[in-house]
């Protein structure tokens, strides 16, 4: 089987449709339906099926990808190691952060650094670094621990703690601290659950004998903040953010009596080589957090 066949295939499995993979592979649709064509007769069953304008993986598709994917991520770790032996460096990390704002003054100093790295920095949900590592779509993971996976390894950097925040104009805006249950008396916006400060957030109210029912459910910290500016409601976000918000019009206020902590780290797959790029990254990173960023 044709190595590049398999890379034909993964394309389509990753878009399907005919149209956009072919774009993204520069080839034309024909040709792309041709190979995928060559590729189902060699292995003597389909491995895509058409409903109207919509394409779907077979049952044999499915299982071709997660093979696949193995084995397009074993060569790249074997081109890492060669290249290793020949002084090579890689040109790219991939990395999944729960946050950009956790990695943006590392970033530019590794970049001031290592100016010919590519560095590609998706701000995801812990649960989607978490597919995207197994899956070798991500190097690099910076999420909330512990992430339990005996493929993964962890490496810790800092405890996080949640804050309140709200508009400097609202009446609590000079109280020293606020409690959970006080939380029930203000209009919140807060992450979606599927986002683990909310889980954290959520874990501790239940623990405090409450529940809490956002107003408002966002994917983005940016998105909240200006909710709260508006005066729309409050937000509860990583303290580690509101530190960094240029916003003059909000006040961050401790959470009482011991805000909800979690500790951030960065995570890998077990079976990824650790090239000198992904090993001096994870080393910055360490280095200045340890520094206190």
């Amino acid at each position: 089987m044709e190595h590049r066949l398999l890379d034909y295939f993964l394309v389509l499995a990753e878009e399907l449709h005919f149209t956009k993979a072919a774009d993204r592979l520069g080839i034309t649709q024909p040709t792309l339906s041709h190979q995928i064509k060559l590729l189902e007769q060699e292995l003597g069953t389909p491995l895509f099926q058409r409903s109207g304008k919509k394409t779907y993986l077979t049952s044999a598709g499915s299982i071709l990808m997660e093979h696949a994917q193995q084995v397009h991520h074993e060569l790249t770790q074997a081109r890492l190691k060669i290249g290793e032996l020949s002084g090579l460096k890689r040109g790219r990390l991939r990395i999944g952060c729960s946050g950009n704002h956790l990695l943006t003054e590392s970033l530019i100093s590794f970049h001031q650094l290592h100016p010919d790295i590519e560095l590609t920095v998706m701000e995801l949900a812990t649960d989607e670094t978490h597919e995207g590592l197994l899956t070798n779509r991500l190097d690099l993971g910076v999420v909330f621990l512990p992430l339990e996976d005996e493929q993964l390894m962890s490496r810790p950097l800092f405890n996080e703690e949640l804050v309140f925040i709200i508009s400097k104009h609202h009446k609590l805006a000079s109280i020293p601290q606020i409690t959970l249950p006080e939380l029930r008396d203000v209009p919140l916006i807060l992450f979606q659950q599927k986002f683990l400060a909310r889980q954290l957030l959520d874990q501790a109210c239940r623990q405090a004998g409450i529940a809490l029912r956002p107003v408002i459910e966002l994917s983005t910290m940016d998105s909240q903040i200006r909710m709260a500016e508006q005066g729309i409601g409050a937000t509860i976000l990583p303290a580690s953010y509101a530190a960094i918000t240029r916003s003059t019009g909000l006040a961050i206020i401790p959470l009482a009596p011991s805000a909800p902590r979690k500790e951030v780290g960065l995570v890998y797959k077990k079976s990824t080589f650790l090239d000198p790029a992904l090993n001096q990254f994870i080393l910055h990173l360490e280095a200045r957090y340890l520094q206190g960023k």
